[in-house]
């Protein structure tokens, strides 16, 4: 079960629903193509070695390798294949540490290519130059451990089986274009939606549940979360629901 903490001066309020952590995580690595994967140095016994690392996300959300024999990482999981990967929300253009990461922790296996090849091209084209290099093989992590942290206040460990059952939200891959649109064409709107008249309102996350709001009164910059007014399932109903929530009342 998943262990969820919220810290400092704007506690999330548990009466307006949002994705469980689960699937934010899913949702994070959906979106995510590059990460750090941490391996047990043989060079250096007892450290660990981090490599940048590109990788895939199967349908239960195991990452996906692709990396030759000569690579000092691949050296480390054929002697002992217990590793993590990290990695971190796209497009952090404020601070890092208020954005969301994930570390999955498991064992790598080599996975047959047949069964991930097309996963992995369809997400990493460039990879498809290897393809027949001999020295070259698919590995998988299988996910003993996940720890998502969303940001500032929200962290907690998830459940296996919990996080390969959830699903990314439909909104992942639209949602710098949702929250661009948002900010620029409803900035009255979003100040009023805040129901507390804040001197600017900005969205900072969307997903099919509702959506964050970073708030600047004076000195004082806090958040708040916003429900929509029913769940939705794909960017078009987003902007429904929006336009239906800043519409002027009569």
């Amino acid at each position: 079960m998943s262990n969820r903490q919220h810290a400092g001066p704007s506690p999330a309020d548990s009466s307006v629903p949002e994705p469980t952590l689960a699937e934010r995580a899913r949702t994070l690595v959906s979106l995510a193509a590059m990460g750090s994967l941490a391996t047990h140095s043989r060079r250096l016994p007892g450290f660990p070695f981090a490599s940048l690392m590109p990788f895939a996300a199967d349908d239960r959300g195991r990452p996906v390798f692709f990396v030759s024999t000569m690579a000092m990482h691949t050296q480390n999981l054929q002697q002992d294949n217990r590793s993590s990967l990290l990695l971190a929300q796209p497009d952090t253009a404020g601070d890092p540490l208020g954005a969301a990461r994930l570390t999955l922790t498991g064992r790598a296996q080599i996975a047959p290519a047949s069964e991930v090849r097309d996963l992995y091209l369809a997400r990493h084209e460039n990879a498809r130059f290897w393809q027949d290099y001999t020295d070259f093989a698919y590995w998988r992590l299988e996910i003993e451990g996940v720890y998502f942290i969303g940001g500032f206040g929200v962290m907690g460990w998830i459940a296996p089986e919990e996080y390969a059952a959830a699903l990314p939200d439909p909104l992942a891959e639209a949602a710098p274009e949702l929250i661009r649109e948002m900010n620029a064409h409803h900035p009255h709107a979003l100040r009023r939606l805040a129901g507390e008249n804040p001197d600017d309102a900005r969205v900072t996350a969307i997903d099919r549940l509702g959506f964050h709001l970073r708030l600047r009164t004076g000195d004082r910059v806090h958040s708040r979360r916003i429900a929509f007014l029913r769940e939705v399932k794909n960017p078009g109903e987003a902007r429904t629901v929006f336009a239906e929530m800043v519409r002027p009342s009569p």
